[in-house]
């Protein structure tokens, strides 16, 4: 069994302009049944231990939903977690596996200006543990590097929500930066695909997606790693 922590954004709004966010419900529910079905454990955290907000254009219900997201709010345990994850300042990562950064558009805020974000992922990538993000998730990565300096995305493939699906969904001019170019800025070999394809990569340790769609293929590739 492996141990897995979880670091969701706890932001709720998009920046100035108050419009509701928080996590993408598929990238957060996708990768838990998947680490809690093959018998690893979870661990879900925050900055501070604040609420994990969930994205309401992600929270859909019915025949649209992922079965994952219907999965999880059905379930009291896995949502009794949303509103009260544990406190990233409390762990250790050197006690966890694998470290998972689900996304949405709120990690473009609080993981992506958090230094305490940068350490505990730089720390996670010397000590040799699985890295692994999807959609904007990656943007937790921003300053994040590894005991010489180097940013833990340079030169290698690393996946994300592109420029044009964020302008596709027309909220590129609210973002504080479009994190394709952010992480071509550190030097990662962005590799992309057509919008809303699911897309994801495996670089060594680091393990990306593109979108929500590429939730499942990012974790598969998490748990070959894990073996």
């Amino acid at each position: 069994m492996a141990r897995i922590l979880i670091l969701s954004t706890a932001s709720d709004a998009l920046g100035e302009t108050g419009k509701p966010t928080g996590v993408w419900y598929e990238e957060l529910a996708t990768p838990y049944y998947a680490f809690t079905d093959a018998g690893h454990e979870v661990t879900l955290v925050t900055l501070g231990g604040k609420p994990v907000p969930i994205d309401p254009n992600s929270d859909v219900a019915g025949d649209e939903a992922p079965a994952s997201v219907s999965r999880f709010r059905d379930d009291a345990a896995a949502t009794a977690l949303l509103a009260a994850p544990g406190r990233l300042e409390a762990e250790d990562i050197a006690e966890y596996d694998a470290l998972y950064i689900p996304g949405g558009h709120g990690a473009m805020y609080d993981l992506a200006e958090s230094d305490l974000v940068a350490e505990v992922i730089g720390k996670a990538w010397d000590q040799g543990k699985i890295v692994a993000s999807v959609c904007h998730g990656p943007a937790a990565f921003s300053k994040a590097v590894d005991a010489e300096g180097t940013p833990i995305v340079k030169g290698r493939k690393v996946s994300a929500f592109t420029d044009s699906e964020e302008r596709g969904v027309g909220l590129a001019e609210a973002m504080p930066f479009l994190l394709e170019t952010r992480l071509r800025e550190l030097g990662a070999d962005f590799d992309g695909v057509a919008d809303w394809q699911p897309h994801s990569v495996v670089d060594g340790r680091l393990v990306t997606g593109q979108n929500p769609a590429s939730s499942d293929g990012a974790a598969e590739k998490v748990l070959a790693l894990l073996g």
